[in-house]
């Protein structure tokens, strides 16, 4: 009986003994994760604004003849810049020439069937008064004089009609600008209008077009400081060029359409930008970038806050009960170590900054307030006025 005693008692202690080692091994509880927190509140900052532009000439001029005939010289050099009035082409003149010369003679004999009426009327006139001739002579004289000074303007309109036709035989730029490609060549014959013999683009300045969404020209409306800039002609441009260089010269906003275009759904803007050295040529694709645009009320977040998952963009807000829930945001475009947060926030909202990795979703944390000023991240600590580079 002692030695089954003996062998219980050994048995509960060992039995403890495993139990007190079990217990002693349980992991310890961790404490919250130190975050940083930002309160989300309104800003006002410059956008950055991109939109897609092409550029076309500010003036566009079809050179046609308005006479017909065979095309005999063509002076001008394609693809070269010229000068109003400069000779393009020149059309045969014989025949223009010949007609110009016959109406002139026509003339010539008109002005001279004025000057024997005239004195004819001179002589009779006075005779009158002695009844040394009838009235009907009178009567006579001064109907001839009357119709040789129709005589004469009839032949004054030939002349002028038989003159243009023969100055239209040279050519000319209408307009100053860049000379494009010849369609006829030497030797063709031109029948009229209808035939198109080239065309002059004025380049300097050009014209740059982009169309802007509904809702940036709702927000631009809605914005008084905007809308005045846009309605007083001030709104400016700043142009890229296809390899990223900037173009050097700034334009300003000239013209607003009237309605949306109904496939698309956007405005036209045109703007008008100096081109004295030719860099832009009609048709060119820009990246267009309007200056000054504001957003008041702007939501701001540092950049790490920002967290990419599977079904987009989220932020980590600190909720009521110091615990961390995730929450969807849209994510525009970032600057100055900021994303522009598009759609999610709502002024007041705190937004986990420093220790995402180490919350979850309904997970403690212990938060403090973020300082901008200790984030080597920002260009500009502090800075309120981040411009926010948008992309159309």
């Amino acid at each position: 009986m002692k030695s089954v005693s003996f062998h219980l008692s050994r048995a509960a202690l060992v039995t403890c003994v495993v139990l007190a080692a079990c217990k002693k091994a349980a992991p310890p509880a961790y404490p919250p994760p130190d975050v940083t927190v930002f309160t989300v509140k309104p800003e006002t900052v410059e956008a950055k604004l991109d939109y897609v532009g092409q550029a076309e000439a500010s003036k566009a001029v079809e050179v046609r003849s308005q006479i017909t005939g065979v095309i005999v010289a063509r002076p001008y050099t394609e693809g070269t810049d010229v000068a109003a009035g400069t000779v393009l082409y020149r059309i045969d003149p014989t025949t223009y020439e010949a007609a110009l010369r016959s109406a002139q003679g026509t003339l010539a004999n008109a002005q001279a069937r004025l000057a024997n009426a005239e004195r004819n009327l001179n002589r009779v006139k006075p005779l009158l008064d002695e009844h040394a001739v009838a009235q009907v002579d009178v009567d006579n004289a001064e109907t001839e004089l009357q119709q040789a000074k129709a005589g004469v303007d009839q032949s004054r309109g030939a002349v002028d009609e038989a003159k243009k036709n023969f100055d239209d035989t040279f050519v000319r730029a209408q307009i100053s600008g860049r000379a494009g490609r010849a369609l006829l060549v030497l030797g063709a014959r031109v029948t009229g209008p209808s035939d198109l013999l080239t065309t002059v683009d004025q380049v300097d300045p050009i014209y740059v077009s982009f169309n802007p969404s509904d809702k940036d020209v709702l927000a631009w409306r809605h914005n008084e400081a905007t809308r005045k800039m846009i309605a007083s002609g001030k709104l400016k441009v700043a142009v890229t060029l296809s390899d990223k260089t900037v173009f050097p010269h700034q334009g300003t906003v000239t013209f607003v359409d009237q309605s949306l275009q109904t496939n698309t759904g956007t405005l036209l803007l045109r703007a008008s930008i100096p081109n004295p050295e030719h860099i832009l040529l009609p048709g060119q694709f820009v990246r267009v970038r309007p200056m000054g645009i504001v957003n008041d009320s702007a939501m701001l977040v540092p950049q790490r806050a920002v967290q990419q998952g599977l079904a987009g963009t989220f932020v980590y807000l600190l909720g009521a009960d110091d615990t961390a829930t995730p929450k969807d945001v849209s994510a525009t475009s970032w600057d100055n170590g900021r994303w522009l947060i598009q759609d999610g926030l709502k002024p007041g909202d705190q937004v986990i900054v420093d220790g995402t990795l180490k919350v979850g979703p309904g997970r403690p944390v212990h938060a403090t307030p973020y300082e901008p000023s200790k984030d080597s991240t920002l260009k500009t600590p502090g800075d309120t006025a981040a411009k926010v580079q948008v992309t159309r």
